[in-house]
């Protein structure tokens, strides 16, 4: 379902009527109707369209910036202007960061105007030589009738997808966090996605999924696992069909979507939250049952991802199992739960090909997709775009390296292993930088040896990037999850108190000094004591305050204005980071504030 609120565009191939109609809203006899008849309706309407009374379907004006490009032809075009075509398209590829679409048939303005059958083979035929010039491919997405024109001749437009044949791991990745109910067919849809075969109906999907005996034992999911899912320059599906390995798929895929599959049950939620404020997904895609609709967690999964804005798309899942008026049944409630005024969305039902295409590209400007086929799916991951252009991907590259480590492991002939995401900069294999902060709040010289990225080889880690990172002989237990290896030029602060702007989603009584909840800030998971609420002496449900928060056990490396959520059993809150107190004036405001609690 996408949110199409505020669009003033209308939909492409429909044009928009009303307008021009003869109806000035003075009341008109019946007999006076009648003697104008057929014929003069006919009349009316030939001068409207003489008039263009009837405006023609528009896409909004074409940007300078970004990866959508319109060209009203591309017939027979000189040497000259053909290598400024070709340059062009490099341009907006680069925007794309791999990805470009172009809209043949439509004006700068966004005028669909439309191409003769000729006009559009030669203008298609253009374009697949440019995209051969640029090192990419071409797929149609699809063609569309403008119906508006006064001629009888059928004119369409088109819109293609040019991507770049992968080259030196560039691949386009996005990660995609998978929530959900329990037993909603989380697991069991990324398997059937990844593996590339219908579960048999008894899990064996599922089963390559899961890293522990228990969660076999139950099916049911506990901790994080990571899946992928490639697609090739031409928008073909790369999986572990025809017995692919890992590094066969990043070799063939121009797009990698890594499928981050989080806990459904309630008592792993701590995880489920962990995993959406670490691994930094650029988009949410919950799953619901048709038989069940919306249960358990669904509620509470879809809130947390829209607390942290991350965009939602809703796949409903196990629609064999039911009747076709059950399946309608959830689909209502779940466009109810999403009209509700805490969403505020305008669901759109993906039912075919070309909905997949439009809610894909209209999905990075709004927030909720629906649909039910496995192949529509696909073709809405293969067109997603990202949603960082190229100048905020190179901006972040500039700057120092900051990675952050989420998992730890130790792998027998390799040595101590971390896995997380590169949040700026560039990392090589031999680069040596800085881990921590350690209990006592120092940092610790390290030295990256071999860098793998989606289980293959990775010479070069770029901003945004997933990977795991081999350490060699370095002490395991110096390290643990929510540190950050950064440069040692960035002589990087550490705090165990700060300040944040919240706002409090549930509690069942007050939330005041000396509460203790537990706090997400990106990879950073710790409890905390709340010190004081500035100008406040306690908060209650939908109440926002500047609230200070120390951690008990460490201190931690936080940033200004990075997002945060706490919980503390039913109670929730969100909010900000916009002040941090380093250690050394943490224990002289701790003197004056206990000196000014004994003077009151």
């Amino acid at each position: 379902m996408v949110d199409l609120s505020g669009n003033g565009a209308v939909s492409p191939g429909h044009t928009r009527h009303g307008q021009g109609s003869g109806n000035t809203g003075k009341k008109t006899s019946k007999k006076s109707r009648t003697k104008r008849g057929k014929r003069g309706r006919k009349r009316r309407n030939k001068k409207n369209i003489r008039n263009n009374k009837t405006p023609p379907p528009y896409f909004p004006p074409e940007a300078e910036e970004g990866n959508i490009e319109y060209k009203l032809k591309l017939v027979n075009p000189t040497q000259y202007r053909f290598e400024h075509l070709a340059t062009q398209l490099k341009w907006r590829l680069q925007e794309g960061r791999g990805e470009a679409v172009y809209q043949i048939g439509v004006e700068d303005n966004g005028l669909l105007v439309g191409l003769s059958e000729a006009d559009m083979r030669a203008s298609l035929k253009t374009l697949k030589r440019m995209a051969e010039k640029v090192g990419a491919d071409i797929t149609l997405l699809r063609e569309r009738e403008v119906d508006y024109d006064l001629d009888r001749n059928t004119r369409k437009i088109a819109e293609v997808l040019v991507r770049k044949v992968p080259d030196d791991q560039q691949f386009l990745d996005l990660r995609v966090a998978v929530l959900g109910n329990v037993d909603s067919g989380k697991s069991t849809l990324l398997g059937v996605l990844t593996q590339g075969e219908l579960d048999n109906g008894r899990g064996r999907a599922r089963l390559n999924l899961f890293r522990h005996l228990h969660e076999i034992q139950t099916g049911r999911t506990s901790s994080i696992s990571f899946e992928i899912l490639g697609f090739n320059s031409k928008g073909e599906v790369v999986n572990y069909s025809e017995s692919r390995t890992a590094e066969q798929i990043c070799e063939s895929s121009s797009k990698m979507i890594t499928f981050i599959d989080l806990a459904g049950h309630h008592k792993y939620l701590k995880t489920t939250i962990f995993g959406l404020t670490s691994y930094c997904p650029d988009f949410a895609m919950l799953v619901v049952s048709a038989n069940t609709g919306i249960a358990g967690t669904t509620r509470e999964h879809l809130g947390l991802a829209m607390a942290l804005k991350v965009p939602i798309f809703i796949v409903v899942s196990k629609v064999d199992l039911c009747s076709r008026g059950t399946v309608e049944r959830t689909v209502r409630q779940l466009e109810r739960l999403l009209k509700q005024p805490g969403c505020n969305k305008i669901p759109l039902m993906v039912s075919g090909a070309d909905d997949a295409v439009t809610a894909a590209q209209q999905f990075t400007q709004s927030e909720c997709v629906s649909g039910e086929s496995l192949e529509l799916l696909k073709v809405f991951l293969n067109i997603l775009p990202p949603l960082s252009n190229s100048k905020e991907q190179e901006e972040l590259m500039q700057q120092l390296t900051e990675f952050q480590v989420d998992e730890i492991y130790s792998v027998p002939d390799v040595g101590t292993v971390v896995g997380g995401t590169l949040y700026s900069g560039v990392c090589r294999e031999g680069e040596r930088l800085v881990v921590g902060p350690t209990d006592e709040g120092r940092f610790l010289r390290l030295k990256v040896g071999s860098i793998q990225r989606n289980r293959s080889a990775c010479r070069v880690l770029r901003a945004g990037q997933a990977a795991t990172l081999a350490l060699g002989s370095f002490d395991r237990s110096l390290l643990r999850k929510g540190m950050v290896m950064v440069s040692p030029k960035m002589n990087p602060t550490i705090c165990c108190q700060f300040e944040a702007a919240i706002v409090l989603l549930f509690h069942a009584k007050t939330f005041r000094r000396g509460s203790q909840v537990t706090v997400h800030v990106g990879n950073v998971r710790q409890t905390a004591t709340v010190e004081c609420l500035h100008g406040k002496d306690e908060l209650r449900t939908g109440e926002r305050a500047v609230v200070r928060f120390c951690f008990i056990k460490h201190p931690e490396y936080l940033r200004l204005g990075a997002k945060l959520l706490f919980r503390e059993g039913v109670t929730k809150g969100i909010g900000h980071v916009t002040r941090l107190l380093p250690p050394s004036k943490n224990h002289d405001q701790n003197q004056n504030h206990d000196q000014n609690q004994q003077e009151h």
